[in-house]
């Protein structure tokens, strides 16, 4: 691709009128070299030189020393960096000098460890002695049963993921008795995915797994990778429950990276819409086709990854017909065959472009790529900058293009492209202690070996009122001081690292010569998804669903051509359940503490693909779900109320506007994605008007406490970012977060659709909140809030 002959087209505003950009070219960087004090073994220093690798960078040798020294790391540099030998040659380099010696390889996902199974065995092949050392093999969900005891008893470098250990490799651990005790090495890969949910039960699993190497009397050490966060170390010291040293002077090369961001046209309504993101990105992506360029396009949800998909081949059909069979769309949900047959075709070079999900954001080798564009802000600085990364893993030149919706903080990184270029990522945050998480580890735990004296120190201080818990609902027994699971079943097989809910639906089509499995969704989706009268996207193709059997878990769908898509629309409460902490603010209260929130999907929009028209609703008739977990608020008292309403403002849509600007701004403080929070604004549980926001996670995950414990940071945000937008009442730009619980599953260009808060009330009540007049200028000190208080 002609790099220069693209971006001279992007910025041709006879070709993209109305569109605002901004382009900032970040300079390439030159490689840095060490050498090993004392050399690699001949055998693979040999095996590096036939694959081209005469020297190593300097992050390389630097994770290579502290491994010789037995010190567990984690090396953080970016994209395309080599991260993989940082642990491959500690790997290989025991496996020499200790032909007993085991490695156990740990991928967030089975592509990822099928695809460094390849390059582990490429460099075992290219010397003798490691092809006479090295046996290397992948054990996860999808390898035949009949290969599994073969893996058990012959491979020394066995690659696996955090499931399948938390599932079959920890609860039979009998069976992996010497690999367990010849365990030398523990290698982590991409640790800054192992956040959230699935960091929280991931730091459970490898409590879990020390817990057993102990059993058999090893002590190995971690060898851990990342991508850029703000808390490489402290993050992986609470991920492993040991601490690291943290490798972090990037020595890789890299080329230029042109990068733009964004914004489409405005599409009327007095400047206060933009045109879809999802259709301008179809329009980007034929321009870098028409260019000879190979893309990758990232979309926030399933459902836009599909729009985008369908629109781009609809468009290539009819403009470059022989392109439109070497672009495909690439998401969960997609059964584990065809996910594997488009990572070939797309690394192998038969597709120009891919459409996806975060699927394809972790390090998997895709190829040689020349753009990346970037459907709506990813939700963390870490997550653009990966995802911006696959773009250039050659160290050429690359494109990057972050296309800004209509939500606030996508227009906020459009008016502050500082804030984009120079803040550092985020600092990542998981809650190994989360008592549901928790409960269930220790369960599985002690199905492993009795839970006893020695665990609290590995498991944490709720480790003894948590087993108690357990032996009260007949999980577990006690006898002689440890407690012993009670059950005759393995308790892991009930419990999902990655999704709340522990079991997934299966969505199946009628086929005239019987039923076939399409695709898979987890249960807490399944009612927002494939309710009954969705049209289900798979591929481009269109299904409507039929039936929703949630007893068997199954949704029934039809293959049918529609020219609709629909999105699920959802009612919610919130009811506090318990306060744990709370302190005044102004004449009103700020808190956190227990709720329980209650939505369902009660209807669905019929919305005409080309146009985004509405083109109907229909009803939904399902069970509600409930969900227990953590939430702050912050209640307006009678003299606040009374001042918006001395200014005509309706303190309602006041509380409204801060609500959508705190579920758009806390991801910014805390490393959460925007559809791992919501918030209400309700009137029936504290005696007052009060905006809340929760965890959509049971028990929480830390996020709404967070945003609790950096209330005045929040809020500073928030009315930074009314204050810098232009327009006059509210737009989606500013205080215009559409609904109450965003689905999960919609697509984002129809937020603009929905009642915007009025902008004058919000600006208000922040200006007020943050101890300003109203006219912005500072006024009150903050500390007029009062100290902390914990509630009884």
């Amino acid at each position: 691709m002609d790099v220069d002959a693209v971006i001279a087209e992007l910025i041709d505003d006879s070709r993209f009128p109305g569109r605002k950009r901004l382009l900032r070219t970040l300079p390439g960087r030159e490689a840095s070299y060490a050498t090993p004090d004392p050399q690699l073994p001949d055998g693979l220093r040999s095996a590096l030189e036939r694959l081209g690798i005469e020297r190593l960078y300097t992050h390389q040798v630097a994770a290579l020393e502290h491994a010789r020294s037995g010190r567990s790391i984690v090396t953080v540099t970016g994209t395309a960096s080599g991260k993989s030998l940082c642990y491959n040659l500690p790997v290989l380099e025991q496996s020499l000098l200790d032909p007993q010696a085991r490695a156990l390889y740990l991928f967030p996902t089975k592509a990822l460890s099928r695809d460094q199974l390849g390059g582990l065995e490429r460099l075992a092949a290219a010397s003798p002695d490691l092809r006479e050392r090295i046996r290397p093999d992948v054990f996860d969900g999808d390898t035949p049963t009949a290969r599994r005891r073969a893996i058990k008893e012959r491979a020394n470098v066995v690659m696996t993921n955090p499931d399948m250990l938390h599932v079959s490799l920890l609860p039979q651990h009998p069976k992996w008795s010497r690999f367990f005790a010849d365990l030398r090495v523990v290698v982590l890969d991409e640790v800054h995915t192992y956040r959230g949910i699935f960091g929280s039960h991931v730091a459970n699993v490898l409590r879990r797994l020390r817990r057993i190497c102990h059993h058999y009397g090893s002590d190995p050490v971690v060898l851990a990778t990342s991508a850029t966060v703000g808390n490489p170390g402290p993050l992986t010291e609470e991920l492993i429950g040991a601490p690291v040293s943290v490798v972090e002077e990037n020595g890789a090369p890299c080329g230029p990276k042109h990068i733009f961001l964004w914004s489409p046209a405005e599409a009327g309504l007095g400047g206060l819409a933009l045109k879809s993101a999802s259709d301008e990105a179809v329009l980007l992506l034929q321009t870098l086709l028409r260019h000879q360029g190979r893309a990758i396009t990232f979309t926030r949800t399933r459902l836009a990854s599909e729009l985008v998909y369908r629109g781009l081949t609809e468009r290539l059909a009819h403009h470059a017909p022989g392109l439109a069979s070497k672009v495909k769309a690439y998401r969960g949900g997609y059964l584990p065959d065809e996910r594997r047959a488009i990572e070939r075709d797309l690394f192998e070079g038969r597709l120009q472009a891919i459409v996806s999900t975060n699927a394809l954001e972790l390090g998997i080798d895709v190829g040689s790529l020349d753009a990346a564009v970037l459907i709506g802000y990813p939700g963390t600085i870490a997550s653009t900058w990966q995802q911006m990364g696959r773009a250039g893993r050659r160290a050429g030149p690359s494109v990057s293009i972050l296309i800004a919706q209509s939500d606030p903080i996508d227009q906020f990184m459009l008016r502050h492209p500082d804030y984009f270029f120079e803040q550092s990522p985020e600092a990542a945050t998981l809650d190994a202690e989360n008592p549901y998480i928790l409960s269930r580890h220790l369960s599985c735990a002690a199905f492993e070996l009795p839970l006893d004296e020695d665990d609290p120190p590995r498991f944490g201080p709720k480790t003894q009122e948590t087993a108690e818990q357990l032996q009260k609902e007949k999980r577990l027994t006690e006898t002689g001081g440890a407690y012993y699971w009670a059950r005759p079943d393995n308790p892991a097989v009930g419990v999902s690292l990655r999704h709340m809910a522990d079991n997934t639906f299966s969505i199946i089509e009628r086929r005239p010569e019987g039923e076939v499995v399409i695709a898979n969704v987890d249960a807490i989706s399944a009612p927002e998804l494939v309710y009954p009268e969705a049209v289900y996207l798979h591929a481009a193709e269109t299904y409507l669903v039929r039936e929703l059997d949630l007893e068997g878990k199954i949704a029934r769908v039809e293959r049918l051509e529609t020219d609709y898509y629909t999105q699920a629309i959802l009612e919610s409460n919130i009811k506090l359940r318990e306060r744990r902490r709370d302190k005044p603010w102004g004449d009103g209260e700020a808190g956190f503490g227990m709720v329980d929130v209650t939505w369902k999907t009660v209807a669905f929009k019929k919305i005409k693909f080309e146009t985004r028209e509405n083109l109907g609703m229909g009803p939904v008739d399902i069970p509600e779900q409930t969900l227990p977990t953590t939430g702050l608020w912050l209640a307006m008292g009678p003299e606040t109320r009374a001042l918006l309403k001395s200014m005509g403002y309706r303190p309602s849509e006041a509380l409204a506007g801060t609500r959508n600007l705190f579920v758009m701004a806390l991801p910014l403080l805390a490393m959460c994605d925007v559809r791992d929070i919501s918030g209400v604004v309700d009137s029936s549980n504290l005696g007052t008007s009060a905006l809340f926001v929760y965890d959509r996670y049971p028990h929480g995950l830390g996020y709404a406490e967070r945003g609790y414990e950096q209330l005045e940071r929040l809020l500073e945000m928030s009315c930074r970012m009314v204050e810098d937008c232009g327009c006059e009442e509210g737009c989606p730009s500013c205080v215009g977060l559409p609904n109450l619980r965003p689905a999960i599953h919609a697509d984002p260009d129809l937020s603009r659709g929905y009642p915007i808060p009025d902008k004058g009330a919000t600006l208000c009540l922040l200006r007020h909140w943050t101890g300003r007049s109203l006219t912005g200028e500072m006024e009150v000190s903050p500390a007029m809030r009062g100290e902390t208080s914990e509630a009884s």
